[in-house]
């Protein structure tokens, strides 16, 4: 790994050090090509192999690291951050020292996923967080030997955020799904067809799940005291100190859609980077792969991340001989789609007092007569806080039906030497959203728009 960042330009730029990335970085490696991979964490692996000073990275994880770490002409910069694009093929980037512009002519896009997270009441107090949160957050060092934890939502990563909270000493007294029983059990009888996951399903059993159980509030005065759950039309309450919820997956779209990049339909209702077999975007040499284009586990992930990686590098016939297994994992991720879509009555958890956008303390009687974001936006400050909209627009959507709000630069916060040294790099221009440049049209202002 290297700790300096390369501020001349680089063949082939990734973004994003899980699965993908790392496989992205690994098949196209051969190539002899110059390759600069990315990551806003402080260590590789994404969110899925996340590392910490509590995490314990699976074998696989281990391998693909070294192997990547052992290729002289891949650089792997941690803790650096996309702040925008910069005028022609280039990225704004600034880690904790600095920031730089780095220049590319294929760019792979490997930005993972975030967790849904759904208003309900109680749900801002300490000791709240997301089902991916509570297990990031354990990694990280979070002492939880001895509480007693409730984890509520939709989909697997419920069960793999109890393993990882039971392993360090909690109490995990429910894991409530709120897909039904029938739901589940069909999903479970397609997992023969994928023996890993049907062996990781016996390994994350846990005695405290129920299905069909729907999260109705959290409950304290200065943190969760308690939290309530229906199922089967009845009530109960729990006692605890930390809720974990989180109702699936949301594609990290933002830096494609800023490119430019095609949106297709997801699951639960989001939308995810379209490709092409090869696993191209729409705009001519920018590749995306891994779960900014849909969900499928670290598999999928893998997968994609060669086939992106081959063809950066004109592997064409090496990357199409992956697609029968690109295929078998595509039709697992269909199956995690069609069985944990989310119950409509999800909807009825906010409370006319409860906030949906936390950073303004917007309420979800103040967003319920608004026609849309521009509407909201008017009425209130709903989106325009810290996480820009990532958390709330989401939500929003599953609510109201919305279209969540379109990035636009920065798109993190950056430090203003940062942006003063993109205006320096790049005379006469500004970080621009590509969406402003015509990412259809090529021209002198956006080659990324023509074949590389």
């Amino acid at each position: 790994m290297h700790s300096k960042p390369d501020l001349s330009s680089t063949d082939l730029l990734i973004i994003g050090t899980g699965p993908a990335g790392l496989a992205a970085a690994l098949a196209a490696a051969p190539s002899g090509a110059r390759i600069t991979v990315l990551d806003d964490n402080i260590a590789p692996g994404g969110q899925i192999w996340r590392d910490g000073p509590a995490a314990v990275l699976p074998a696989q994880a281990l391998r693909l690291r070294e192997a990547v770490a052992g290729c002289a002409n891949v650089q792997v910069h941690c803790g650096t951050r996309v702040i925008s694009f910069v005028g022609t093929n280039a990225l704004l980037l600034e880690d904790a020292e600095r920031g730089w512009t780095q220049h590319f002519d294929t760019l792979i896009l490997c930005t993972g996923a975030r967790e849904l997270l759904l208003p309900f009441p109680g749900w801002t107090l300490p000791g709240v967080t997301g089902a991916g949160g509570l297990q990031a957050l354990i990694k990280a060092g979070l002492p939880v030997r001895g509480e007693r934890i409730v984890i509520a939502g939709s989909g697997p990563l419920l069960l793999a955020a109890a393993a990882t909270a039971r392993k360090a000493g909690a109490q995990v007294l429910r894991v409530a799904e709120q897909a039904s029983l029938k739901s589940v059990a069909a999903f479970a009888a397609q997992l023969a067809r994928w023996p890993s996951k049907a062996l990781q399903a016996l390994t994350l059993a846990d005695p405290s799940y129920r299905a069909g159980t729907l999260l109705v509030a959290a409950q304290g005065q200065q943190q969760v005291e308690s939290v309530q759950l229906r199922r089967a039309g009845r009530t109960s309450s729990i006692a605890c100190e930390r809720v974990a919820s989180g109702f699936g997956l949301v594609p990290n779209t933002q830096l494609g859609q800023l490119l430019g990049c095609a949106l297709t339909h997801a699951s639960g209702g989001t939308q995810a980077l379209r490709v092409d077999p090869l696993q191209a975007t729409s705009v001519p040499g920018i590749y995306a792969a891994g779960e900014c284009t849909g969900f499928g586990g670290a598999e999928s992930a893998l997968v994609q991340g060669r086939i992106a990686g081959l063809a950066a590098v004109n592997e064409t016939r090496a990357a199409q001989a992956l697609w029968p297994e690109r295929a078998r994992w595509e039709a697992f991720a269909g199956q995690l789609s069609r069985h944990f879509v989310l119950d409509p009555a999800l909807r009825q958890m906010p409370r006319a007092d409860t906030l949906v956008c936390r950073c303004e303390d917007v309420t979800h009687a103040a967003l319920s007569d608004c026609s849309g974001w521009t509407d909201a936006k008017l009425r209130s400050r709903c989106g325009m806080g810290a996480c820009q909209g990532r958390v709330c627009g989401a939500a929003a959507q599953f609510l109201f039906g919305w279209t969540p709000p379109a990035p636009r630069p920065p798109l993190s916060p950056a430090r203003i030497s940062t942006l003063l040294g993109a205006s320096a790099d790049a005379p006469g221009s500004k970080p621009v959203p590509r969406s402003c440049q015509g990412a259809d049209t090529p021209s002198k202002d956006n080659p990324l728009a023509s074949n590389h």
